[in-house]
């Protein structure tokens, strides 16, 4: 896997960087996004290896055709985008706020239309997109309509998308992670409980899984590049769950 990879993220999310990190294992050059310069900079770091980061928000479209406009200076092309932006605002029926709903589809949405979009002109025949949902898009967790309500939204995007890009020869799939554990997700267990206790409440957050766990952040990257390699070459239109099987009980 030695062409140019490119994921688009908010790229201090750990299981951003788990992405970012298989890529470039798998000899990859790597260009990620971030909002801000000094995670930028930290994340790029984390990752190592041939690996870029520029200042872009996601959730405007000029600065997302500006960040392709570098990278095509740079490389010339984008071989796989990897559209990984996203945050989480809960709040139950009756307590949903304007801002709230505006800022989740926002990102979460809007964010991967405009990280997508502009990248066509760039993808070369073979070449991949693959967007970061959730199982939330089937199964929300109470409190959570608007989180699961924007993943399933992006679902939608790329069922559609396939059949708007046939000929090109580019791939569209979804990769829908479950919980994963990551220093994030101990960090808000950690508000609230001291560190032994964080362990057994990720210990028992993969209780009911089939696996027995929830994932690793670099088992999402895996999922991620099969999706972009030639292993995955007549697949196309798919949202894979990398949830343990959660999504399948």
């Amino acid at each position: 896997m030695s062409r140019l990879r490119w994921a688009s993220a908010r790229s201090g999310r750990p299981a951003a960087l788990g992405i970012a990190q298989e890529f470039i294992d798998e000899g990859a050059t790597v260009v990620i996004t971030d909002l801000e310069q000094q995670a930028l900079d930290e994340a790029v770091r984390k990752i190592g290896g041939n690996c870029a980061g520029i200042v872009a928000d996601v959730t405007r479209s000029a600065d997302m055709e500006a960040v392709y406009r570098e990278i095509e200076s740079r490389h010339g092309r984008v071989d796989v985008v990897v559209a990984n932006a996203g945050i989480g605002a809960h709040a139950v029926l009756g307590e949903i706020t304007e801002e709230q709903f505006d800022r989740t589809f926002n990102v979460n949405a809007k964010g991967v239309l405009f990280t997508v979009q502009p990248a066509l002109r760039l993808l070369p025949e073979g070449g991949a997109v693959v967007v970061i949902a959730s199982s939330a898009s089937i199964e929300p967790p109470t409190g959570m309509s608007m989180y699961g309500g924007a993943k399933a939204a992006i679902r939608c995007f790329v069922r559609a998308w396939i059949q708007d890009v046939k000929g090109s020869g580019i791939r569209m799939n979804v990769l829908s992670p479950g919980a994963v554990d990551t220093e994030s997700l101990r960090g808000a267990l950690g508000m609230v409980r001291t560190p032994d206790q964080v362990d057994e409440a990720v210990r028992q957050m993969g209780e009911g899984n089939p696996t027995g766990r929830i994932a690793d952040p670099r088992e999402i990257g895996k999922a991620a590049v099969f999706l972009s390699s030639d292993a995955s070459s007549f697949i196309t239109g798919v949202e894979l769950f990398v949830d343990g099987g959660m999504a399948q009980v």
